[in-house]
């Protein structure tokens, strides 16, 4: 088998209101018990997606923080793969009275407020970007990207990027879809993602990625010609 590997984004991807079914879970299980190394990349901070997910052991590893942090469930050994946010960006967002979640490195808020990140970092002078995922707002350090951390992550596993399927729904996900060996969409991922994989799912969410699966233990992606158009090969 090509693929040796499957990334996965968690919200909006195998994940509806925060909740994984049972059959998605299975699936992922299946892979695993297929010998495929399976890795969820999420924006989320450990302690947002433990709130909600009770599973993390049917993942080999888990890039939270959009990147920068890098968890074992097997071990619970976590990686901090960046900076941690810098005491002067919190204080003037908090000043701001912005809503925020602040993990290992991400500071993390809700649109409307893009605008007093943005501006707090302008003045700071930081090298830090942000990222959108739908409705959310991360910042973190400019060279970090779920791409960054997959990275990291296939790594550890002894796995090429040209050997991993990566599936999901929103803007953050571009950087590690183009990482990944190939790529797909769930189809309720928004267009500008759909434009940028090779696949695109029937179905939306869980349902979507377990039809994928499915493709991909079944040896129908092996038949599928990457768009080199559409991938990097360094993060």
């Amino acid at each position: 088998m090509r693929y040796r590997a499957f990334a996965t984004d968690y919200d909006g991807t195998i994940a509806h209101d925060g909740i994984v079914d049972e059959p998605t879970l299975e699936a992922l299980r299946r892979l695993r018990a297929a010998g495929l190394k399976v890795v969820l990349v999420t924006g989320r901070e450990l302690s947002s997606l433990f709130n909600t997910f009770a599973h993390p052991d049917v993942f080999d590893h888990i890039v939270a923080e959009n990147g920068a942090v890098l968890y074992e469930p097997a071990s619970g050994a976590v990686q901090t793969l960046a900076s941690p946010p810098p005491p002067a960006l919190v204080e003037a967002l908090e000043r701001a009275q912005v809503p925020l979640l602040v993990g290992h490195s991400i500071v993390a808020t809700v649109i409307p407020f893009e605008h007093e990140v943005l501006r707090a970092i302008h003045e700071l002078r930081l090298e830090w970007h942000v990222i959108f995922n739908k409705d959310a707002v991360m910042a973190l350090p400019s060279d970090v990207t779920k791409a960054t951390g997959l990275a990291v992550a296939l790594r550890v596993l002894n796995v090429l990027p040209e050997e991993t399927v990566g599936v999901g729904d929103a803007e953050n996900d571009h950087a590690f879809l183009r990482f990944s060996g190939i790529s797909a969409a769930v189809d309720n991922a928004l267009d500008e993602v759909k434009e940028l994989v090779d696949v695109v799912t029937r179905r939306s969410r869980g349902a979507g990625v377990r039809e994928l699966i499915d493709r991909l233990l079944s040896g129908e992606l092996e038949a599928i010609v990457p768009d080199s158009n559409k991938h990097l090969t360094r993060p």
